[in-house]
């Protein structure tokens, strides 16, 4: 049963009732397996996704080496020991679905409607009501003290109207009119002083100061890099003494941990509305007749059609397309999901509108999650224990956070025990490899050498400007082989789709040095130029790769994400047109705003309303 409700089509329902059971399973495409969950359909057991998901990747990597030896056919009648680990996951999802306690009332001795008195709830004629104490002590504060203040110069002003009323009796009429007028002339002096006395004290200071920026020095000498000994050098750059806290960022963040990509979504019920068939006019036949339609409407007693679902799909297809997913990829989703449902026989009290956004979410979230999953950091120590460094390539069109995102990636990698090498093969922009020198300073002083036994954690080699990048990634990488550091990240220079010079170049690179991973850098702004970037590059470097089998992109990392708000239909665009992951989020600008994609999160995000 559960072989013929498998999907064959990517977005499919992972999910399979039979009777009084219910089956949920989760496909891996890499090794052919199918990891199944079965329960009584009357449960709500809300770990079983958690569970599944950790159950398949602990299974994964527990057995890799064995599947790859002889495949998942060459194992089906072997014994595999996981009962222990299974029990394992199985109390921990359990207990993380116990985490929430349930909200306990208050009880009215602990309500502050208990501490008042009878007295105070009496107001008598004539008086004011009390003003509200909540949230305003610092207000009734400010107007005691006013009120204090007022009153003796209120009294001191009673005094003076009777001493000058005594003093009238006895003055002449010219008298009083000139006493007058120099009480006002002195008045008008002493408020005259008042205004303007801070004035002197603002102009003490004058002529214009340079302005000091953070993380700025204003010493000339350290700021002059005309003589600098790392240029064309790969030794170390000196440390630099600067604020830690605004370069990373979160202070209570765990060290070494990629956090999850979270987007908090409104759960607010929508109400659904019943699509009627636009070609027959509605008529109204009483009260009674409309409730009656309306249940037809609701109950399952008919199968989907195409006429019931255009009007739905045509709002989600423009939705999508707001969302700054590609039209040409949002209409082919509308269309996937339309072919699935077509025929479906709706369940009870279940609308059309329900249905298509349903089936639409699980496509969307199946496209999220990839094929293949990248582990960088069991990669990096699987290349450790070949005694060779593991190198990553990021390659990109102009000005998307290629050498940012490089550091961020740098700064995670360090946190979690591995040395770098930054290769600068940029070297056609102006500032690319100061823009490098910078960030290898920052990260020195982040993770000084003795914080790591006297080893230097990353390191910058470059050659300078005008150079062949190709050159410099082989001579990197060879010193990183002689050097013992863990990991080299290339940076090469930006480039459009279109330059056909420059994608060679690319090519070149990635096919004379053959990278263990190759990252496309794109920003989450762009709507349907992601697609002609990353189809235009993985084009280019099958076309010019001197290869039999050309090496293409192989993840992506996805920056800019907390410039979109919702609209991240970017990364719906740049997993489907490849059906690679989304290794890395670039969420900020400090080094630790780096995240991995969270697929319902994003999903969650695309269809908020």
């Amino acid at each position: 049963i559960l072989t013929a409700s498998l999907p064959q089509e990517r977005g499919g329902n992972n999910s399979f009732t039979h009777e009084a059971l219910t089956l949920k399973y989760k496909l891996d495409n890499q090794f052919e397996l199918v990891f199944v969950v079965g329960f009584q359909k009357i449960l709500t057991l809300t770990y079983v996704d958690k569970l599944i998901d950790d159950v398949h990747k602990e299974f994964r990597d527990k057995y890799r080496n064995e599947f790859q030896q002889k495949g998942a056919l060459g194992l089906l009648n072997g014994t595999f020991d996981f009962k222990d680990d299974f029990m394992r996951l199985l109390r921990d999802a359990e207990e993380s679905s116990k985490v929430r306690a349930p909200t306990v009332m208050k009880t009215f001795e602990q309500s502050l409607k208990s501490q008042k008195t009878v007295k105070c709830m009496i107001e008598t004629r004539g008086e004011k009501p009390k003003e509200k104490v909540k949230n305003k002590k610092n207000k009734g504060s400010k107007k005691d003290g006013a009120e204090a203040v007022a009153a003796p110069s209120k009294a001191s002003a009673g005094d003076k109207q009777l001493s000058v009323a005594g003093d009238k009796e006895e003055l002449t009429k010219d008298e009083i009119l000139q006493k007058n007028r120099e009480e006002f002339f002195r008045r008008h002096m002493k408020a005259g002083e008042k205004s303007r006395s801070p004035k002197p004290d603002a102009q003490k200071e004058k002529g214009k100061k340079p302005r000091v920026w953070d993380l700025g020095n204003s010493n000339a000498k350290v700021l002059d890099y005309s003589n600098s000994a790392t240029n064309g050098s790969a030794e170390a750059c000196p440390v630099e003494e600067f604020d830690p806290d605004v370069a990373v960022g979160d202070k209570n963040r765990e060290p070494g941990r990629l956090y999850d990509l979270e987007y908090e979504s409104d759960d607010e019920a929508e109400e659904e509305k019943v699509v009627q068939n636009p070609s027959k006019p509605s008529v109204k036949k009483g009260g009674l007749g409309g409730m009656f339609g309306m249940l037809k409407g609701l109950v399952g007693s008919k199968s989907l059609t195409r006429e019931d679902m255009d009007p739905v799909l045509e709002k989600m297809k423009d939705h999508l397309i707001a969302k700054n997913v590609a039209a040409e990829i949002a209409v082919q989703l509308c269309e996937s999901v339309a072919k699935k449902l077509e025929g479906k026989v709706m369940g009870t009290f279940t609308t059309v509108t329900s249905t298509v956004k349903q089936a639409l979410q699980e496509a969307l979230v199946q496209i999220l999650q990839p094929q293949r999953r990248v582990d960088v950091l069991r990669d990096v120590m699987d290349a450790q224990r070949h005694r060779r460094p593991y190198v990553v390539t990021f390659c990109g069109v102009n000005g998307v956070g290629k050498s940012t995102n490089l550091a961020k990636i740098s700064f995670w990698l360090i946190e979690n025990g591995f040395s770098v090498l930054i290769a600068a093969c940029d070297t056609f922009r102006a500032g690319a490899v100061e823009q490098l020198r910078t960030h290898t300073r920052r990260l020195n002083a982040l993770h000084p050498p003795e914080s790591h036994g006297g080893r230097t954690m990353v390191q910058l080699y470059e050659k300078g400007y005008g150079k062949d990048a190709a050159g410099i990634a082989m001579e990197a990488i060879s010193y990183a082989r002689n050097q013992g550091f863990d990991v080299v990240l290339v940076d090469t220079a930006g480039r459009m789709q279109d330059n056909a010079p420059l994608m060679t170049a690319l090519a070149k690179l990635i096919a004379v040095n053959a990278p263990d991973l190759v990252l496309f850098v794109g920003e989450a702004l762009v709507g349907n130029e992601a697609v002609d970037q990353l189809v235009k590059f993985n084009k280019a470097l099958a076309d010019h790769s001197m290869a039999q089998t050309p090496r293409l992109i192989d993840g992506i990392v996805l920056t800019k994400f907390d410039t979109i708000d919702d609209k991240v239909g970017a990364a719906i665009s740049m997993t489907y047109i490849t059906s690679k992951p989304i290794v890395f989020v670039g969420t900020g600008q400090t080094y630790c705003d780096l995240r991995s994609l969270n697929a319902k999160a994003v999903v969650a995000a695309l269809m908020k309303a």
